[in-house]
């Protein structure tokens, strides 16, 4: 009982003061963290995401021309690093190297996301390349995840391409970090205004719920807003972090949340968990 006595004090002491340091007022700060998707095929676009400013978590595609040396010079330069694996869509576009599909079976698609995950290093977690079909597959999903669980330190970031998908639920399932996408920065490409506007969706996000996490790729457009954006960041009372920092703070607030509750509730269940 001391033992867990003395855990949980440390608990709340490093959650004080984490939340001491975040915010005003005892208010914590909110906090984005934005992936920047599709790299690794295009070295001058990667070589100009890299030299964006800020806490960036950049994700590479499996297998492409410049994703190792860019995830290299990446990691180097403070970015945090994805794997950003492809996955079956609903309809027929081509998924590029290192994809997974419906029809493989298990073993299949073990061998492929590691095969994937050695070609980029310094990878700390995965998000789906498209996937609105194998997304929706409970059976592959459970693979996939029980797979990645196996890495010690993965996490996952569903990208959310369908509004049927069970990926972040399944990997929860199975006792991985993981999250999901809020915000498409560039869902029509090529379009600053619509890259202004969902930064500052984003933001407000943030404001709202405290957290948000947006994905965007390395379109000439995006890369100009973000340059202008992410260098006035600490000028909009939100903080830009990395994923894995992100997922972190995210499980920090619930337990404060919990702890929280459990304390002006003397009936509450004392082995009852946060929710996720």
């Amino acid at each position: 009982m001391r033992a867990a006595g003395r855990r949980l004090a440390v608990l709340w002491l490093a959650a004080l003061a984490f939340w001491a340091v975040q915010g005003h007022g005892g208010e914590p700060r909110p906090f984005v963290a934005i992936i920047i998707d599709d790299l690794g095929n295009q070295h001058e676009a990667g070589l100009r995401t890299l030299a964006l400013p800020g806490a960036l978590t950049l994700s590479f595609l499996p297998h492409t021309p410049h994703a190792e040396v860019l995830a290299i010079r990446g990691h180097e330069a403070g970015k945090e690093i994805m794997l950003h694996l492809p996955m079956q869509a609903g309809d027929d576009r081509p998924l590029g190297p290192g994809g997974i599909t419906a029809d493989m079976d298990r073993e299949t698609l073990g061998d492929t996301l590691r095969t994937a995950l050695a070609s980029v290093p310094h990878a700390r977690g995965v998000n789906n390349h498209m996937g609105s079909l194998l997304t929706r597959q409970q059976e592959h999903m459970d693979w996939f995840m029980a797979e990645l669980a196996s890495h010690d330190g993965l996490y996952f970031v569903d990208s959310r391409t369908t509004a049927l998908t069970v990926a972040q639920r399944t990997a929860l399932s199975h006792r991985l970090p993981a999250t999901r996408r809020h915000v498409f920065l560039d869902w029509i490409p090529d379009d600053e205004s619509i890259v202004e506007a969902e930064m500052d969706r984003l933001l407000a996000l943030a404001r709202q719920q405290g957290h948000a996490l947006a994905i965007g790729h390395p379109h000439g457009s995006t890369l100009a807003v973000l340059e202008r954006r992410l260098a006035q960041m600490h000028e909009t009372g939100v903080e830009l972090v990395t994923v894995s920092d992100y997922l972190q703070r995210k499980k920090m607030e619930a337990n404060r949340l919990w702890h929280a509750s459990s304390s002006l509730s003397p009936t509450a269940p004392k082995n009852s968990k946060p929710s996720r």
